[in-house]
């Protein structure tokens, strides 16, 4: 017992003396110590700081408006790359590191130090990246029902996104789309709350599994291979009035927490770092300037204790006209409870304005103070205070074969089977690899970017093979048929053209053409022409399986008839082999629709358990098969 207590003692007077040599040294920081407590290395960074440099970490700018010089001057909080916002076109992984390297020494260089987080919108894979693996757009996993899965591709995408030396992804949108007319309804794992909530488990892949000792609420990033996740768009977006981006959700409170809220709690649970908030309104109050569900809500109701980050110019969009009174909107934003802002390009108004608000008393220092304890909060939990500059090792993750290899899991567990013949002993699919010779038809059977989809290289999306690395659905199945089956591809043939080519069947391959945001709206849900003319012309002459590459359901009710078989591929990004994997029978169709599908679009919006419920396929359905030669 006696040597016991004397180790003890030892132990204690070496921590004493340790303690005061840094308190003797003019340079300690207690900070800068890894061996502080949060609490108490917040609580000195924040004592340390002026009203400027506090108001410079509340500013999010895109890369494109900022210098070295601004981040040092401005003390700012933290950069990102809007949808398209490069190095330059093609970057490598270490041009992206450099450029974020560059802005980091910036802010190591102003007078504290404090390092900046970088953000971009990693949403299906590290999309902006050339040469990223670029996994099914959310849709498409909530077709899965695999949590397991897009856990998987979270843990692959933060490896990707670091591969750049970036730290902070804008994802997951935990979005629950109740009407498909919406332009980011493909943003949206399903209508079913139930169904978002279980894929609230990329979150955890981000970011890393969360201690079970740490209080609901704690932002957590579990280290250098994970990436802050923001959980996105706060509150209601999914639930506008037909589906217009941006626009006004109308229900009551019940409806609003019973299906636009569950999954925010969920991610809440798993440590979420960030909530971005979404523009659209909730019974016509603008989400950004709304404190009840913000402040009282969000960090107060759930606990949340991450930082809240307006979305990109979101307080300009306070007003009509968008930034017609800013002085108004960085009030309204700042007393609703938003953290940081993604201004994107000009930080000296709201600086400007935000200080001379806290000097006349107009906003309370403790607000400041607030933003501030939480940004600062999450970037010591992700260590940028003892490793701020881009870990060099992760390059290779980019684009590495075992994360294509996951994402063309994902394109096939992502399939849909919606028709397959008239019955069972009529079944058209799995198809026979080993045909004389066979058609590919259609706009997106051989176009990389159309499978892809919106927020793929550019914020809209873009047309092409060349604007990154991947596998067309033509490649795919040019890679599974039999080497002596001869393809003939033709992008748009005519229905003589079809009768004489003397082919056993045909694939056509039809859909939507890339979109985002807004641009996406549509009140007609059809397929891009030519698809139709396609459908038409084939279908009628040969038989036929129609492929579907869209961000949700479009109208197909007129084509049924004609084809014998129907496959909702979603948007499956770069890896189009794993819709031939599926086709041809080397695994089964399992995918399950996480939309119902409509009849006409007169009908929407409609969603499982409405009273007036009458779908062509109901939420949930999808016909299965089984791989060929399994018992």
């Amino acid at each position: 017992m006696r040597m016991t207590s004397l180790a003890t003692l030892g132990f204690l007077l070496l921590c004493c003396m340790a303690f005061a040599i840094h308190a003797s040294d003019p340079g300690y920081m207690k900070f800068r110590d890894p061996q502080q407590p949060l609490s108490k290395r917040i609580r000195d960074l924040m004592n340390r700081m002026t009203l400027e440099e506090k108001i410079g970490q509340m500013v999010q700018l895109d890369r494109a408006a900022a210098t070295a010089e601004i981040m040092r001057d401005y003390s700012i909080g933290s950069l990102l790359s809007g949808g398209g916002s490069v190095p330059r076109l093609q970057a490598t992984p270490q041009e992206w590191i450099d450029m974020v390297n560059d802005f980091q020494k910036g802010s190591l260089s102003s007078r504290l130090g404090i390092p900046m987080i970088y953000g971009i919108d990693a949403v299906h894979g590290h999309n902006n990246v050339y040469k990223a693996t670029i996994f099914p757009h959310n849709v498409g996993l909530g077709a899965t029902r695999d949590p397991d899965l897009v856990r998987r591709i979270g843990a692959a995408t933060a490896l990707e996104v670091r591969a750049t030396g970036i730290n902070y992804a804008f994802a997951p949108c935990i979005a629950v789309c109740r009407d498909p007319r919406w332009g980011r309804c493909f943003e949206s794992y399903s209508e079913d709350p139930k169904i978002v909530k279980l894929m609230t488990e990329i979150i955890p892949g981000l970011q890393g599994d969360i201690p079970s000792d740490l209080p609901k609420g704690i932002p957590y990033v579990a280290g250098r291979d994970k990436v802050a996740a923001c959980a996105k768009h706060y509150v209601g977006d999914g639930g506008t009035t037909r589906g217009i981006n941006e626009n006004n959700t109308v229900i009551d409170r019940h409806g609003l927490m019973s299906i636009h809220m569950p999954a925010y709690n969920d991610a809440i649970i798993k440590g979420v770092s960030t909530v971005m908030v979404s523009y659209s309104s909730w019974n016509g109050l603008k989400m950004h300037a709304n404190r009840d569900l913000v402040t009282n809500f969000l960090k107060g109701t759930l606990k949340f204790r991450g930082f809240v980050i307006s979305d990109w110019q979101g307080i300009d969009r306070i007003t009509t006209p968008e930034h017609a009174n800013y002085s108004y909107s960085v009030l309204a934003g700042v007393n609703a409870g938003i953290d940081m802002f993604m201004l994107p390009f000009n930080h000296t108004d709201f600086i400007d304005i935000l200080t001379d608000f806290v000097e006349r008393k107009i906003v309370p220092m403790s607000r400041i103070d607030d933003a501030v304890r939480r940004i600062l909060r999450v970037k010591f939990t992700m260590g940028l205070f003892e490793k701020p500059m881009a870990d060099q090792t992760f390059i290779d993750q980019l684009g590495s074969q075992a994360h294509r290899d996951l994402a063309r899991e994902a394109v096939r567990k992502s399939l849909v089977l919606l028709k397959n013949g008239e019955n069972a002993d009529g079944a058209a699919l799995p198809l026979p690899k080993n045909a004389a010779r066979i058609l590919v038809a259609g706009t997106h059977a051989n176009n990389l970017g159309y499978q892809c989809g919106g927020w793929t290289i550019a914020w809209q999306g873009l047309s092409g093979n060349n604007n990154t690395v991947g596998t067309t659905i033509l490649n795919g199945i040019s890679a599974t048929v039999d080497s002596d089956t001869e393809i003939i591809f033709s992008e748009n043939p005519s229905m003589d053209y079809v009768k004489a080519s003397n082919v056993s069947y045909a694939i056509v391959v039809v859909g939507e053409q890339p979109y985002a945001e807004t641009q996406g709206d549509s009140l007609n849900l059809t397929i891009s022409e030519p698809g139709p003319s396609t459908i038409t012309n084939v279908c009628a002459a040969v038989k036929c399986v129609v492929v579907l590459v869209s961000g949700r359901p479009v109208t197909v009710g007129p084509y049924l008839p004609q084809v014998d078989a129907l496959v909702a591929a979603w948007l499956p990004g770069t890896e189009g082999q794993g819709v031939a994997d599926v086709l041809f029978g080397d695994y089964g169709f399992t995918g399950r629709l996480p939309r119902t599908w409509f009849k006409t679009v007169d009908q929407l919006p409609m969603n499982f358990g409405d009273e007036q419920y009458d779908p062509l396929f109901p939420l949930g359905f999808g016909l299965t098969t089984e791989p060929v030669g399994s018992s």
